[in-house]
């Protein structure tokens, strides 16, 4: 299947519509040019175009194989996500204060947009890092966040959100899943979780999963749930 990135599309809305050079204001280390705004969508289009398009096909035909604890993904899908990687594709959004590229979440979201067309299923794996990054810098302590956060920013590790339970998904004021806080700090946690997207693959050697529980003793419904 052939995919050709609406690059000029994208550049139109990111200068023209959303005038992204003025977000400056808010995020003073990045470069919002537009020569380079550009250079970023343009090669994020063609990274699309021929890496990530070409893969789709063999992944629906194919899918993903599980033997025993071990999931391999379809044929040259680690390959291409080694690439995504070494070209830097995974840190656009992130914060430079965890070796991400600082850019604001539009820009990395235009090219997201590219990879998620050029093959939705793929998409999913960078996808979930960035939310499961991005809960955990709103969030967690400085420790946790100096221990995970670098090594997702440069794509070494991957994340997931877990959510979903065989009771409820979109009404997660229903989750059972149970955190019990331990004297360490840390906690233990019971339940079942289904339906987890990017939850085990051989893209990276470590996979960090955020999960939606209620803490013993909190309030019901959804506001006594943490991630």
């Amino acid at each position: 299947m052939s995919y050709k990135a609406p690059v000029r599309d994208l550049s139109f809305v990111l200068h023209d519509v959303l005038q992204v050079e003025n977000y400056g204001n808010q995020l003073p280390d990045a470069d919002l040019s537009r020569d380079l705004v550009d250079q970023i969508i343009e090669e994020g289009g063609k990274f699309a175009e021929e890496v990530i398009a070409p893969i789709n096909r063999p992944g629906d035909l194919e899918g993903c194989h599980i033997d025993g604890d071990v999931v391999t993904t379809p044929k040259g899908w680690k390959e291409a996500y080694q690439q995504m990687v070494e070209a830097g594709w995974p840190s656009l959004g992130f914060s430079t204060e965890f070796g991400g590229q600082g850019m604001p979440s539009v820009v990395s979201s235009a090219v997201g947009q590219f990879t998620a067309a050029a093959s939705a299923a793929f998409s999913m794996y960078p996808g979930l890092t960035s939310g499961a990054f991005h809960g955990i810098e709103a969030s967690a302590s400085d420790e946790i966040k100096q221990k995970y956060l670098p090594k997702m920013a440069s794509g070494e590790w991957t994340g997931t959100m877990n959510l979903t339970e065989p009771q409820c998904g979109t009404d997660l004021g229903m989750v059972r899943t149970k955190a019990v806080k331990n004297d360490d700090g840390s906690y233990s946690i019971t339940g079942q979780k289904i339906w987890i997207s990017a939850g085990e693959h051989d893209f990276a050697d470590n996979i960090i999963h955020t999960v939606l529980a209620r803490v013993e003793g909190a309030v019901p419904g959804i506001k006594g749930l943490s991630l």
